[in-house]
């Protein structure tokens, strides 16, 4: 027998605590105490921990579905015959990877420091969403073709780790821009 699918109200609560959640994390970082999070989403407590169990549920929900976002906005903007998707995609990943970062650390290091296997699907994830875009940069003649799409999102995600700001993160990719693309495609 299939799962049953969730009730409406349960799926709408749900939805409700992960929008309430986001906001309050991008607000205040992810140690905010959860019952605001039920607050916020017009829920009660019972309703919040029967969705979450723990915090570190939340936290993952809440991550997972950005990381989904950039999957999903890397899967649209694939069939985009310009050369500019690439640094679309690359605008919104370094404001997530600035602004995100203290969701992130909270829930993908272990307790002996190591990366969690959740971080390591997501950065799998991400690098993938990544290398589709820059193989048609690089046929657009937007990128150049030596750079690896693993150095491409290395160099990126430092400019983006030095802030917590996402307006900065996405000054700094102009920057670096300059040093991506071909010499033939550089506007003097």
């Amino acid at each position: 027998m299939p799962p049953r699918r969730p009730r409406a109200d349960a799926a709408r609560n749900a939805a409700l605590l992960l929008a309430a959640a986001k906001e309050l994390f991008d607000e205040r970082g992810p140690d905010v105490p959860l019952d605001e999070v039920a607050k916020r989403a017009g829920v009660g407590n019972a309703t919040l921990y029967r969705n979450f169990p723990t915090r570190e549920d939340l936290l993952i929900a809440v991550y997972a579905d950005e990381v989904e976002g950039l999957r999903r906005l890397g899967r649209e903007l694939a069939s985009s015959p310009s050369g500019e998707a690439l640094y679309v995609w690359l605008g919104e990943f370094v404001a997530h990877v600035a602004s995100k970062r203290d969701l992130a650390l909270a829930i993908t290091e272990t307790p002996d420091g190591r990366r969690s296997q959740l971080f390591h699907e997501w950065h799998t994830a991400l690098n993938e969403a990544a290398e589709v875009l820059a193989v048609r940069a690089k046929r657009a003649g937007t990128l150049r073709d030596e750079i690896a799409t693993a150095d491409l999102l290395a160099l990126v995600s430092g400019g983006a780790m030095t802030t917590g700001d996402a307006g900065d993160a996405r000054r700094l990719l102009r920057l670096v821009r300059d040093g991506l693309e071909p010499r033939r495609a550089r506007t003097p």
